[in-house]
């Protein structure tokens, strides 16, 4: 999608965080639905053995998502996204 641009992933034990910039002309949904298809079947590509995995149903990704906008600091959110997988407690003290 022009103009979306994937500026940061952080990884967590069970999600994923990513920072994105989408121009105003799409919408959010459109853009997490696309990443989530075009990210699954890279993965499924590379990674053969999860067809075992996820037989029964040809997905990989949770149906749900969260969005927040950023506002007038984005470095609190991409320290944030950068420090996943850190325990809470350090995490809490970035967003202070």
């Amino acid at each position: 999608m022009p103009g979306v641009s994937l500026e940061q992933i952080g990884f967590d034990k069970d999600h994923v965080h990513f920072l994105v910039e989408i121009p105003p002309k799409y919408a959010i949904s459109e853009v997490v639905a696309k990443l989530k298809s075009q990210s699954a079947k890279e993965t499924r590509k590379k990674f053969i053995w999860l067809e075992k995995v996820y037989w029964k149903e040809n997905i990989l990704w949770s149906p749900g998502y969260f969005i927040s906008t950023v506002g007038a600091d984005e470095n609190i959110i991409k320290r944030y996204v950068e420090l996943q997988g850190i325990q809470d407690s350090d995490q809490q003290e970035v967003l202070l």
